[in-house]
């Protein structure tokens, strides 16, 4: 069986889509199911941002096929893992949990390296920030891919 991993942000355009695809790329994708969404419902149904599409095929990484859709409850029981973006994100998704069981799959991306910082800052506002947030999360996905590809 598969282990199944969700990407979170706010939006699902701009972090939690290249999280997916930096995973996908990471992974025997039989092994590994990975996705992604928001927990707003600004974007649901859209590409993800321009930006981060471009950042993505700078480094290989095809994410136009995805599409924006919002986290729910029903991702506590789809998925193993929920690895959201940062603290705002965290603060929604356990507000939708329903027992410690669906708390415990909940975990801040950066909790799984040492970078120094524990939130992946969002970048929409911030053209120059794209390149930064990729290398956060292909830095965190590494270690993430180490861990499942172990197992």
């Amino acid at each position: 069986m598969a282990t199944k991993i969700l990407m979170v942000c706010l939006g699902n355009i701009c972090r939690s889509p290249l999280a997916e695809g930096i995973l996908q790329s990471k992974v025997d994708i039989d092994d590994v199911f990975v996705d992604s969404a928001g927990t707003g419902g600004y974007h649901i149904g859209s590409k993800p941002d321009s930006r981060s599409i471009a950042v993505g095929l700078k480094y290989n990484i095809d994410i136009t096929h995805q599409r924006c859709r919002q986290f729910s409850v029903q991702d506590f029981k789809d998925f193993d893992l929920i690895y959201v973006m940062d603290h705002s994100n965290y603060n929604n998704v356990m507000a939708l949990a329903q027992n410690e069981e669906e708390k415990a799959k909940v975990k801040l991306i950066l909790d799984e390296v040492d970078t120094g910082l524990n939130e992946v800052p969002d970048p929409y506002h911030d053209d120059d920030g794209f390149e930064n947030v990729f290398h956060l999360i292909d830095t965190a996905c590494n270690s993430i891919a180490e861990k499942l590809n172990a197992n």
